[in-house]
């Protein structure tokens, strides 16, 4: 299995995740022509896509969608909430190629395992995902305001895993966003702090996770080596060695790097 974060952040998301010969793209927030840019830099081919996985109707993750999936005729998977929330966006997407999941069961695609698990976040029915190809199983769990018990056992296991560490609450505090704003991301359905990512790491390692790729960044309220600090930090003073957990950093625009899961 080959993981990709294609780019992560809030100006668009983006994942690619190739196993046997499925070809799987989980969200695609940028447009069709830097999507097809993005995948042929780590050697994809939009027209070999299996499916397009939609976690939830924001901008920063549906924005090639419409076009990518006419132009190449790709599947687009997305619960019922979902594309009643994207209709008008994703108008464009052929009635063939809309295809419904039911979150918090397990989908199918070929040889793979797919669970699409809700998660807190305020959008009409926000999902993660995690992939699993009969050996190994990775995740996405980015725009959530909170992790639980629940999304932990989901997690669990994962070979690598993407997990938001959007912002750092000092500086978005101290910011220039609206209150309102402010506390739209800080609730429980808003975005993951890095504190809070670095505890459920923490949680996580005890439950398998070894490898982890921080995500979703805020562009205005974060900084890629603050973030990786905090989580780090948390992790030792949970007792995580360094060599326990590896801690990458999705990049905003670019491939982060192809991630060989075995």
């Amino acid at each position: 299995m080959r993981f990709v974060p294609l780019c992560s952040g809030s100006s668009g998301n983006a994942t690619y995740i190739e196993a046997g010969d499925a070809r799987l793209l989980i969200d695609a927030g940028l447009s069709c022509r830097r999507i097809t840019e993005l995948l042929a830099q780590v050697g994809a081919d939009p027209r070999a896509l299996t499916a397009i996985l939609v976690t939830h109707e924001h901008v920063d993750h549906i924005r090639g969608i419409d076009v990518l999936s006419r132009k190449f005729r790709i599947p687009v998977y997305a619960n019922a909430d979902t594309w009643g929330a994207m209709e008008g966006a994703l108008s464009g997407v052929y009635p063939s190629e809309r295809c419904v999941f039911e979150s918090d069961k397990d989908l199918y695609l070929g040889k793979l395992r797919i669970y699409p698990f809700t998660t807190p976040h305020d959008a009409a029915h926000s999902v993660g995902f995690t992939v699993f190809d009969g050996e190994n199983k990775c995740g996405v769990c980015t725009d959530l305001g909170h992790v639980d018990r629940r999304i932990l056992e989901v997690l669990s296991d994962c070979s690598v895993l993407l997990l938001e560490a959007n912002h750092d609450v000092d500086m978005l505090m101290a910011g220039p966003y609206p209150y309102s704003l402010k506390q739209r991301i800080l609730s429980g359905r808003g975005h993951l702090c890095n504190e809070d990512c670095g505890r459920a790491a923490a949680a996580l390692y005890e439950k398998g996770v070894k490898h982890l790729i921080l995500g979703h960044l805020s562009a205005e309220n974060n900084f890629p080596p603050l973030a990786v600090a905090t989580v780090r930090g948390v992790l030792r003073d949970a007792g995580v060695p360094d060599a326990g957990m590896s801690i990458a950093l999705a990049q905003r625009s670019e491939p982060t790097g192809i991630f060989e899961v075995a």
